[in-house]
């Protein structure tokens, strides 16, 4: 198949630039962002480290996520708990739950962009 990846993802934002500068500020991701040990990072692009990513529609009835939103961002994070503490100390409401975690796949917590839209935290198994 000619598909490599993930080329890029756009929604639509009541503020982008306010969202930009948030999503950069608390979570370190948007254009001119890189994660760690990606190299320079450019004006337009956020870099990112290679792994997982999960492509899956759900049902229309999912309780999953608010039913008021069409999508839900997953990130795949490292340190997930140094990450809580950072967005709590910023007074971002963190949401855990812990049947959402398990050895096999890893941790989950959940926060919410200034917009209401859902960001679910992913720390995959060591």
């Amino acid at each position: 198949m000619p598909v490599l990846g993930v080329g890029g993802i756009f929604f639509r934002a009541q503020d982008p630039d306010a969202l930009n500068a948030w999503y950069r500020e608390h979570l370190g991701i948007g254009a001119g962002c890189a994660a760690e040990d990606t190299g320079a990072a450019d004006e337009w692009s956020w870099t990112v480290q290679g792994g997982p990513l999960v492509f899956s529609p759900f049902k229309a009835g999912t309780d999953y996520w608010p039913s008021d939103r069409q999508y839900m961002l997953n990130l795949r994070v490292r340190d997930l708990d140094g990450l809580l503490e950072q967005l709590n100390a910023s007074g971002i409401e963190v949401i855990v739950k812990p049947e959402w975690n398990s050895p096999e796949i890893g941790q989950f917590a959940r926060i919410h962009d200034p917009e209401g839209n859902p960001i679910e935290l992913w720390e995959p198994p060591a």
